[in-house]
């Protein structure tokens, strides 16, 4: 393919390849390619990669079920490496992981909170409902149960749709904040997770 021969491959043959999520541009993993493993890649819309210690093209998922669907390739401005995003089946690591990197070294944690304080509010909500404390709303919810929680989201919902009547942003902010809080509560409440919902807004993103 005449795109394939702009491409900068190394004294082996190989380039490398990063894999990332995308819809959420989480970086997966990395892997090798050769130029048949591209080929079959661009082929089948799956990826395949060039194994350098067995020395053979592998299929992604081959053996696990955790098939990667490839959605766009690009490469960088030296065509010596490979971006490719991907609908991943399932985990990328060997070890059970989602990405191969999850092992870190440095994390700037007032940026990383508030890129992650949804997840980080579900795992607080979780940790109450294991371990009660005392005077605790998100505990008082739970004991309350089902009918409160259900009763609770009815009413933040309405409080949602009056404060997007008016004109004040802040308010909107307020309530839409009560209400993902609460959803949340009745997520760790039905043992729903954060993971299931992603994988079906996933399902609708590539509808």
């Amino acid at each position: 393919m005449e795109i394939i021969d702009k491409l900068s491959f190394d004294e082996k043959g190989l380039i490398p390849a990063i894999i990332q999520d995308t819809a959420s541009k989480e970086v997966l993993m990395m892997a090798y390619m050769n130029r048949e493993a591209l080929e079959k890649t661009l082929k089948t819309k799956r990826t395949w990669f060039y194994s350098r210690s067995r020395q053979k093209l592998w299929n992604k998922g081959e053996t696990s079920g955790n098939y990667q669907t490839v959605k766009k390739i690009f490469y960088d401005c030296d065509g010596d490496t490979l971006l490719i995003e991907v609908i991943p089946a399932g985990n990328a690591c060997h070890t059970g992981k989602r990405t191969c990197f999850f092992q870190e070294i440095f994390k700037d944690k007032d940026t990383e909170e508030k890129k992650e304080i949804i997840r980080l509010l579900d795992q607080r909500i979780r940790e109450r409902k294991k371990s009660p404390i005392e005077g605790s709303y998100t505990n008082y919810l739970f004991e309350k149960g089902i009918d409160k929680i259900l009763k609770k989201i009815a009413e933040e919902a309405g409080e949602v749709i009056i404060s997007a009547k008016n004109t004040d942003k802040k308010e909107s902010i307020y309530e839409i904040s009560d209400l993902i809080y609460h959803t949340l509560v009745l997520m760790a409440e039905k043992d729903i997770t954060i993971d299931e919902i992603e994988e079906e807004l996933l399902h609708r993103y590539n509808k």
